[in-house]
């Protein structure tokens, strides 16, 4: 018979009848998903809630008394599991209907596993540490039930595919299957009776295991808060209860192996695996998932229309061509370093051997050991390596490489082992995600021709003409064994084609024995003559295939594959710069030595090394979209901009206390992009210093000393501009504003005062300012100046009504004070619409202060004003500025804005921005977190609220969001006085490209955690 005709048919009054009959619960019922059984939730008035279970006719009742006692067992037990409700007269089921059994549990709440988008190593390392709790416990346990033929048993997994492969109608699937079984039956099962057995949890699925659904948005989702259904429990080998996890935990996913090995590790931490179940491992987790689609196949066979029964075996059809990709001593080896154990057990005594006999190995290459040798630096952050990856190619390398050489007047070049490199440009290294960066081998660059010979005995193990896009031209690799039985390989690239004609597979290498010369870069895939030398613990069947460069990610994993060839070698260790601190040693060093207040950005700092345009790249190579730097105006490392530095550099950089052409040229150049009258100008260090210069002008011209200034503005990091700048002084350790400075509310017509449906706003919003002229008039005084930002930065990316600075110019111009106009961040063509942020609004103010971007990153600020203004401040004190105004930053300057002018990144902003905004307003309508869009060009914000409503800003949102777009490989910022803006401001070389990845990548955050907001 079968089993689903058996299956209970209660109602939710049925249900709500039996609580209160059998347990005294007067509870609401609701069905919950179920196919086999019935389940039941009921909700007390108090909230309080439970789960009422009605088995199958069919099933056993010894087997539902073992589920019974198993969470009796686990009671005590860490991982949250339900807990079996007695009933009023002390026993654990009751009889209702036909031949059902009825149980009641505790409900757990949580979000199933299947539900959670994303999935953080922290939780899959807890989904690992649950799970091996929950072995720790159950191996104390156990009930003759349990001891059963069961088809779900990966026990019976080859047996289940033995009988039920025929029947997957996807013929390539079925091969795949037939394939992983005979691997399996090869490899693993010889393993089985060493490994340990205990009764299991046996499903620890998608919706099987629950998930915290509490805490704030960094923790929500991530923690296990329940693991339920024990009804298919069975006595089996321990490990299989970790491999069906790992099995469900990987499917659709980029990278199931690191997925896996994060379970692996938490899993351990609770309960030691052994060598033999992590030898075993990857083999049932691929078992299982072939037991699955064989299983679902005789399904379909018997329920040919049964469309979900198709649709639910995608993500196996998906992720087994994955697996079966990844060679199982790879996976083992993953797993073996979660678990903090050597990653290939033969490791340790291939390296002690090679240690011991380095004194007797024989030169690679003639004379390595007396010619004079030379360590390329070919890093993230080398003067070597252009930032540019177009220049990253042959025979530009070869130019810088031979030019170093040269100069060093050194005979061999040595490139370094682990070192992370930006020269990898191919697809082979590049596509997939995560770039390949990280160099496995050691290079010795020598002249084409140059002999290579054999540092110790060995056989020819395969060799191959790799061509584009491998790129490692003539390759081969030689098998050694040690003297205690280990095997171990080394691996020769970019050899001469000659040589390729003589080997022979099997062929016998003696020590010092030339085997090959190095190639030219025609037959060695392009590259500059070298030999790429590498140790190989493990082949993986892929011979000359394995990778000469790894992932960083996976750096530690592939250097215990590949050990330091410098093992062979015996180079002197000194000729090696000391490595670079890493990440953590930087972050540590930083905590001690930079005050506390200096910020770093993220919740994970980014290690900068290097910049390129609209791009920064980390220590090891991986790349980020910066979306978030406007001071690098024309992208950093512009190469107009660094010629124009290095030139001046060469050859003078002076004050302006001598006569320049420079001076003059760019400070005509730069007026010439400015309104009548503004045509005086003075250069400075930095934006805080040209705002502390526009303060004294406004003063000197007008013999004031009060200051009208935005809500939320924040103009530089001086005493005076910190008294000026109520985001400072009104904020965590201000002092408040001194007499001097008056403020006036932000003109935000999202959440201020006035908003866009009031067509008055901009008027209102002036009219603030002159309430406070008139309360100064009030006291006999009366402005110096109005300052603000001409769209305010640190505001929230405002845009101001139109007519706002319009009104308050003509208010504060009539009450004797001067108008300053703050565009540091957004001069230079950045809104797209105009040059100047302040022409928005068909305004010229009195002084214009400009900073940050002027220079591309250079430190240099701009103060611009009328000929009356600084006449008046040339009354006899005089004014200069070291630094301010030098030959090398007027070049940088003078560049930066012919970069601007010619191109024509102003038309660019403005497109790129409007395709942007457009897109973030599509997102604002599917993500009510998302309250307000707004901007220009590429000065654009997006404000998150808590609720659409009430505006109510949600800081953590923001600050969560850049978080995980960092972790994406995307910077953004935020901003605004609630620190509840993300801040998008990029270099302006950001293109539609960028945008579209920006957009996509922003909605698979959204999606994962607001979407039901």
């Amino acid at each position: 018979m079968a089993l689903l005709d058996h299956a209970p048919q209660f109602t939710a009054n049925d249900a709500q009848t039996f609580a209160q009959e059998f347990y005294g619960l007067k509870t609401q019922a609701a069905p919950l998903p179920g196919e086999r059984d019935q389940n039941f939730l009921l909700t007390a008035a108090d909230g309080s809630r439970h789960v009422l279970k009605i088995a199958n006719a069919l099933e056993d009742y010894a087997l539902l008394e073992a589920q019974n006692q198993v969470l009796q067992h686990l009671s005590r037990c860490e991982t949250p599991c339900p807990n079996v409700l007695p009933a009023l007269d002390g026993q654990d089921m009751q009889a209702v209907g036909a031949g059902h059994w009825l149980r009641v549990v505790s409900y757990l709440p949580g979000l199933p596993w299947g539900l959670v988008k994303r999935r953080t190593p922290a939780l899959l390392e807890n989904l690992g540490h649950c799970l091996g709790q929950l072995d720790a416990a159950l191996a104390g346990f156990d009930h003759p039930a349990l001891h059963r033929d069961f088809h779900w048993d990966l026990a019976n997994g080859p047996e289940v595919i033995a009988a039920k492969a025929h029947l997957i109608v996807d013929e390539e699937l079925r091969g795949l299957v037939s394939s992983l079984a005979g691997d399996f039956a090869n490899h693993v099962a010889p393993l089985l009776p060493a490994l340990r057995r205990s009764v299991i949890h046996n499903d620890a699925n998608d919706y099987n295991l629950l998930v915290n659904d509490d805490g704030d948005l960094f923790s929500r989702y991530q923690r296990i808060s329940g693991l339920i259904d024990f009804g298919d429990m069975v006595y089996s080998h321990t490990i299989n209860d970790l491999a069906i996890a790992i099995a469900y935990a990987v499917l659709n996913q980029d990278d199931p192996l690191a997925v896996a090995s994060h379970i692996v590790k938490g899993y351990h931490a609770a309960y030691s695996l052994t060598e033999n179940e992590l030898a075993a491992l990857y083999g049932l987790v691929c078992l299982r998932l072939c037991q699955s689609a064989c299983i679902a196949a005789e399904q379909q066979a018997a329920q040919p229309d049964n469309e979900y029964l198709a649709i639910s075996q995608e993500p196996i059809r998906r992720t087994l061509p994955r697996l079966a990709a990844i060679h199982p001593r790879r996976a083992e080896a993953s797993f073996r370093l979660a678990c903090g154990l050597d990653a290939l057990p033969q490791g340790p005594r291939v390296v002690s051997w090679l240690q011991a006999h380095q004194a007797i190995f024989a030169p690679v290459l003639p004379d390595l050991h007396t010619a004079s040798l030379m360590v390329f630096d070919l890093s993230v952050s080398s003067p070597l390596i252009s930032s540019d990856e177009q220049q990253n190619t042959e025979p530009e390398v070869t130019k810088r490489l031979n030019a170093t050489l040269r100069a060093a007047g050194a005979e061999i070049g040595v490139g370094r082992y682990d070192e992370p490199r930006l020269i990898y440009n191919s697809p082979l290294f590049t596509a997939q995600g995560e770039p390949r960066t990280i160099h496995l081998g050691l290079d010795l660059f020598a002249p084409a021709g140059t002999p290579v010979r054999a540092p110790l005995d060995g056989t020819v193990y395969a060799f191959a003409y790799n061509a584009a896009p491998l790129d490692y031209g003539h390759i081969i690799t030689l098998q050694h064994e040690t003297g205690d039985g280990d095997q171990f390989f080394t691996l020769y690239g970019h050899l001469g084609a000659e040589s390729f004609k003589s080997w022979q597979t099997g062929q016998q290498i003696k020590a010092g024995e030339q085997f090959a010369t190095l190639g030219a870069p025609a037959e060695n895939g392009g590259w500059t003559p070298h030999l790429h030398l590498q140790i190989i613990l493990d082949p993986l069947g892929l011979d000359c295939a394995f990778p000469g460069v790894a992932r960083p990610s996976e750096r530690e994993l592939w250097c215990a594959f590949s050990p330091d060839p410098n093992l062979l070698l015996g180079l002197p260790p000194d000729i090696f710069p000391p490595p670079a601190p890493d990440y953590l040693l930087t972050l540590e060093q930083r905590r001690r030595v930079i005050g506390g207040s200096v910020r770093t950005s993220y919740v994970e700092p980014v290690k900068i090394a290097r910049g390129w345009m609209q791009y920064l790249y980390d220590e090891d190579g991986r790349r980020y979209l910066d979306a978030y730097n406007n001071v690098p105006h024309v992208g950093h490392c512009h190469p107009r901009v660094v010629a124009a530095a290095c030139e001046q550099m060469s050859i003078l950089n002076t004050n302006t206390r001598y006569l320049g052409d420079l001076l003059n040229t760019y400070s005509e150049r730069l007026c010439a992009t400015l309104p009548e009258p503004l045509s005086v100008c003075y250069f400075v260090n930095s934006a805080s210093e040209a705002n502390e210069l526009a303060l004294r002008l406004a003063r000197a011209y007008t013999n004031r000393r009060d200051m009208i200034v935005l809500e939320a503005a924040y103009h530089g990091h001086t005493t005076s501009l910190i008294d000026l700048s109520p985001y400072k002084h009104a904020g965590p350790g201000g002092a408040g504003a001194p007499a001097w400075v008056h403020t006036a509310p932000l003109p935000d017509l999202y959440r201020g005062r006035h908003r866009r449906d009031d067509a008055e706003a901009a008027a209102k919003y002036a009219a603030y300012v002159g309430e406070i002229i008139s309360r100064l008039q009030e006291k006999g005084a009366g402005p110096a100046g109005f300052i603000a930002e001409s769209l305010p930065s640190v505001g929230g990316q405002i845009v101001l009504p139109e007519g706002y600075l319009a009104a308050v110019y003509e208010i504060v111009r009539a009450a004797g004070g001067v108008c300053i106009a703050d565009d540091v961040q957004t001069g230079y063509g950045r809104i797209g619409t105009h040059f100047w942020g302040f022409e928005q609004q068909n305004v010229v103010p009195d002084i214009v202060v400009l900073g940050k971007p002027i220079g591309n990153g250079h430190p240099i600020g701009a103060v611009i004003t009328t000929p009356a203004i600084a006449t008046a401040f040339d009354n006899g004190m005089e004014f200069f500025s070291t630094f301010g105004g030098n030959t090398v930053s007027c070049a940088i300057g003078l560049a930066v804005l012919e970069v601007v002018q010619k191109e024509s990144l102003q038309a660019h902003a403005q497109l790129v921005g409007e395709h942007l905004l457009a897109g973030l307003r599509r997102l604002a309508e599917r993500f009510p977190v998302i309250g307000d869009v707004r901007g220009s060009g590429l000065f654009l914000g997006a404000e998150l609220v808590t609720d659409g409503a009430t505006r109510t800003p949600d800081a953590l949102a923001a600050s969560f969001i850049v978080n995980q777009m960092r972790e994406l490989g995307v910077l953004l910022g935020t901003d605004g006085p609630d620190h509840n803006v993300l801040k998008i401001r990029p270099p302006m070389p950001f293109s539609l490209t960028d945008a579209d990845h920006l957009l996509a990548l922003l909605e698979q955050v959204l999606a994962a955690d607001f979407a039901n907001r």
